[in-house]
């Protein structure tokens, strides 16, 4: 082949593949025509495998012309290249582009669910007035929710609370005065404490009863604690929790573990509703877990909270506070 010939043919291959390169419309084709062209077994390569027969003045003028072609071309690819990206970015900007002036779609934040709120509370108050907050298991055995509490299995006290009972004398809680007798069990006098949990019991449910509740127990042992420190505590817990309007009232009562024994009444919708039980605790109870009555003495109480929510939120129907109709949640 003669160097005319091969200087057409590089001439013509410059042409065709500046025409190819401007012309392509996507970067994959792109790829195809270097490698069609500047690839080891392109077109370029196969144009200069003739320059073997070749003499040796005219390798160095073809040898300078092919350069010039193959830079040519890779700098027409470069710049295609850069063209189609920009192209492809530009185009998966715009169908990803957010329109700031639509309105947004509302997503609201949830918030603490009244029972929640109420149960709060009453134990930042409680921590307020320095006492710690216990918890215990729910399955209970017979022992803590009853005898460890003044309450053997004849005794008649039982029928006062109808129990969930479950196998291998396993039940669930009827009250939160188990988590004190287990607290006491593991430590020393003196001790105060607070015991938020759920509780269960057969209850026919109505507007002020529930088969599953809520109750916060109270607890305080130490040496010469008598009724006017259980009073004391128990109004300045009223008074923090409703304000200083909330009429009170102390009843005589009677419970198995405490000695004695008061409900509290507050008035409610223009009548009086119970919302605790209270008393000293009974020497037996001490004696059951280690403590000395003669030096010890202690005094306990148990809220019920969805009274209380009732009360605070003027609630008129304690199963509203379990239907999860978002009509009644979203007013807390």
């Amino acid at each position: 082949m003669s160097n005319s010939e091969i200087q057409t043919q590089l001439e013509n291959l410059q042409q065709e593949a500046q025409n190819s390169i401007t012309s392509c419309d996507n970067l994959k084709s792109l790829e195809e025509l270097r490698i069609a062209y500047l690839g080891k077994k392109g077109q370029l390569s196969q144009i200069l495998r003739g320059m073997g027969k070749l003499s040796k003045e005219e390798r160095p003028v073809i040898g300078e012309l092919a350069n010039k072609v193959k830079e040519k071309l890779q700098e027409n690819l470069e710049n295609q290249y850069q063209k189609l990206l920009n192209l492809q970015i530009q185009a998966q900007l715009e169908a990803e582009t957010i329109d700031v002036t639509m309105p947004g779609v509302s997503r609201p934040l949830g918030h603490k669910h009244p029972l929640n709120s109420t149960i709060d509370k009453m134990v930042d108050i409680f921590v307020g007035l320095g006492y710690t907050v216990a918890t215990g298991p729910q399955m209970e055995s017979d022992y803590y929710n009853f005898e460890a509490l003044n309450t053997p299995p004849d005794h008649p006290a039982r029928d006062m609370q109808d129990t969930f009972y479950l196998s291998e004398n396993k039940l669930l809680r009827t009250q939160t005065s188990s988590v004190q007798i287990r607290y006491m069990e593991t430590h020393e006098p003196p001790i105060r404490i607070v015991a938020p949990g759920r509780v269960y019991r057969r209850d026919t449910v109505d507007a002020t009863h529930s088969a599953v509740f809520h109750q916060v127990e109270l607890l305080a042992v130490d040496k010469k604690l008598n009724f006017t420190h259980l009073k004391g505590t128990i109004k300045e817990f009223l008074r923090q929790m409703f304000g200083d309007d909330l009429p009170v009232l102390f009843r005589t009562s009677y419970f198995p573990f405490t000695e004695p024994s008061a409900e509290v009444d507050v008035q409610w919708k223009g009548k009086w509703l119970e919302v605790m039980g209270c008393g000293m605790v009974d020497p037996n109870v001490l004696k059951a877990v280690g403590y000395d009555p003669e030096v010890y003495s202690g005094f306990a109480a148990g809220f019920g909270v969805e009274r209380f929510a009732m009360v605070l939120h003027q609630i008129d129907d304690i199963r509203r506070l379990y239907n999860s109709d978002l009509r009644f949640l979203r007013q807390f």
